[in-house]
């Protein structure tokens, strides 16, 4: 019995090793399991109402900022610039949980945002007294209007940025036919927002054949071939579809490399037979429906010109004007005889999408609006893999792109902050709703989010939906002379950076700290101000290490050098803590960071 009782111990015994675990207890950085207390003679406080310096922060992780800091960079990714508040939700979620979080909130459309500014404006202008013209129609004023509205107000913060890069991929312009006409600019945009997390195929297809781009790329009443008359359909939309939207001019590998044929040159993937084909594809499409400030007809028909057309109503085919006959598309593809215009379109459409270069293609513009001017081969191939299969079987899933994007490690990892080749110029807007995020914003007595690009359009050649050509404000592959070009790398914001427009940003920059005018409306509204909230800074502007610290969490994320800290704070220190002294810190330490490499360059 004794024998059996002492293997039954030693049994039991011996579980309790197998099953043990080490736990490895540090202390500090808010990990002390109550276990330790701490004590000091006095807690010290640098000036009334400013934080006081308290014995147990030495342990409880309350001047890490690193998680702060990631979340503002991501925030600056994903978004447009992050309040406290909003990065402190990142911190407390996680970003990937943010990221998924940010998928399921309903999507706000520009539709109906335009249509309600629009008779807001028209209600202010007419009740102020005046009696001139105001447009029958949202005009790109309203559009404007509707784009800070919207950017700066809605909870679907993913989406919109989703959108607003797109905006530069597939690009139409409100300078030019389509400037008063803010409803069509709203209703294109709404696809760009709709399919943002959606598959690229129906955004495509969405785009193709909505009236704005119809018009801006010249397909809309695009007509068949007439050899009586000498005429032929309009090329311009089969030839940007390839170039600008899909495909590039040139075979790529997976990985965003172009291909190379035998000899070591590059592989054109068209030539201008197979733009002419194209150009057929895109023949037939007229109005979809009359405009509601028509009264002569309530059928649309072809030939009835833009301005009659409803502008937020998809191109309908009208078939005895499309091209009839097979059309010889891209590596031998033929799209048969006997179809409606619409099958000719979808037909095309698709032959374009499973082309092997979109997945590169798309996915190398995406990283460059969201996260970096350089990503790797590495980086490309691995969105590019995302495109062309989601892991459910699926081309073309948004979302999972999205993801891949933000989540890669050239995204997130902190080593990618020192590589030469990391990074991106920010982009002017960017930097304008970066600052407005940040610091947050006191608004007029109009108590509108609205903005007139004009002023700020004017002195940095930037502004959504404003772009000079298709080619968008700059090209993904410029890359300016000089240290950058001669090491092999792109910066394509650098091609609106000039003597110019850098003194005109810092002119903007000026603007907003010093006179208080951040976002301002047209003459519409009698040009109503809103103001930067700088004043919520003025306790923590008594200690010039705490007020950087703090901009360098909201404006730089945590990458204010200690030469550009330095240059600042001796500026700062100059001046003492009276009201007057402490309004000039921050205007002066804001306006600094701003006009510094180390803000304008995100890393």
């Amino acid at each position: 019995m004794k024998k059996y009782l002492i293997i039954l111990i030693l049994t039991f015994l011996q579980n309790i090793i197998i099953t043990a675990q080490v736990v490895d207890i540090y202390f500090g950085a808010g990990n002390n399991n109550n276990l330790i207390t701490v004590s000091s003679s006095s807690n010290f406080q640098l000036y009334p109402g400013t934080e006081t310096a308290e014995a147990v922060n030495t342990i409880n992780g309350k001047g890490l900022l690193a998680k702060r800091m990631e979340a503002s960079r991501f925030l600056s990714q994903a978004g447009f610039g992050g309040s406290l508040a909003m990065i402190d939700t990142v911190v407390s979620m996680g970003i990937e949980a943010w990221i998924d979080s940010q998928f399921v909130i309903p999507p706000t459309y520009y539709s109906d945002t335009i249509w309600s500014i629009y008779q807001q404006s028209k209600d202010i202008y007419f009740g102020n007294g005046n009696t001139g013209f105001f447009p029958s129609r949202p005009d790109d004023k309203h559009m404007d209007y509707a784009w800070w509205n919207n950017v700066l107000q809605a909870d679907d913060i993913l989406r919109q940025k989703v959108a607003y890069a797109f905006s530069q991929i597939l690009v139409i312009s409100s300078e030019g036919a389509l400037q008063a006409y803010g409803n069509a600019l709203a209703s294109y945009y709404d696809i760009l927002v709709r399919n943002a997390f959606g598959n690229f195929y129906d955004m495509l297809l969405e785009v193709s054949i909505h009236p704005a781009m119809g018009t801006y790329l010249t397909h809309f009443e695009n007509d068949k071939t007439d050899t009586t008359n000498n005429e032929y359909p309009d090329e311009n939309y089969a030839r940007e579809i390839m170039q600008l939207f899909t495909i590039g001019l040139d075979s790529l590998n997976l990985d965003g490399t172009p291909a190379l044929d035998t000899n070591g040159q590059r592989i054109p993937t068209y030539d201008n037979d197979d733009i002419g084909e194209f150009a057929k594809i895109f023949t037939g499409l007229g109005a979809g429906d009359v405009s509601h400030n028509v009264n002569w007809t309530d059928e649309p028909s072809f030939g009835m010109g833009f301005w009659a057309t409803k502008k937020d109503t998809s191109m309908a085919m009208y078939d005895d004007h499309h091209e009839p006959g097979e059309k010889y598309l891209l590596n031998g593809y033929v799209v048969p005889a006997g179809q409606s215009g619409m099958e000719d379109i979808e037909d095309a459409i698709q032959h374009l999408f499973d082309h092997p270069n979109v997945g590169p293609f798309i996915s190398y513009r995406l990283i460059q609006r969201l996260v970096k001017s350089n990503p790797t081969p590495e980086y490309v191939a691995a969105v590019a893999s995302v495109f062309n299969d989601n892991g459910n079987g699926v081309r073309g899933d948004l979302k999972a792109v999205v993801k891949t994007i933000l989540m890669h490690p050239e995204a997130r990892d902190c080593s990618w902050i020192n590589d030469p080749n990391q990074g991106k110029l920010r982009e002017p807007i960017l930097s304008k709703t970066q600052f407005i995020n940040a610091i947050g914003i006191v608004l007029s007595p109009l108590n509108k989010y609205w903005n007139y690009h004009y002023w700020f359009y004017d002195e940095t050649d930037h502004h959504p939906l404003h772009s000079p050509t298709v080619f968008n404000f700059y090209k993904p592959e410029f890359s300016p002379n000089g240290p950058i070009e001669d090491a092999g790398n792109v910066a394509p914001e650098f091609e609106i950076f000039n003597s110019r427009t850098s003194i005109g940003f810092s002119r903007q920059v000026y603007r907003w700290v010093e006179d208080d005018k951040i976002l301002q409306t047209a003459w519409y509204e009698d040009y109503e101000y809103s103001s930067p909230d700088l004043a919520s800074l003025t306790e923590i502007a008594k200690d010039p290490d705490a007020l950087l610290d703090h901009l360098d969490v909201l404006l730089t994320q945590g990458q204010l050098s200690d030469y550009t800290r330095h240059i600042i704070k001796n500026t700062l220190n100059e001046y003492g803590t009276s009201t007057d002294d402490l309004d000039t810190r921050i205007r002066l330490a804001t306006y600094l960071i701003m006009i510094s490499p180390d803000f304008n360059i995100l890393k």
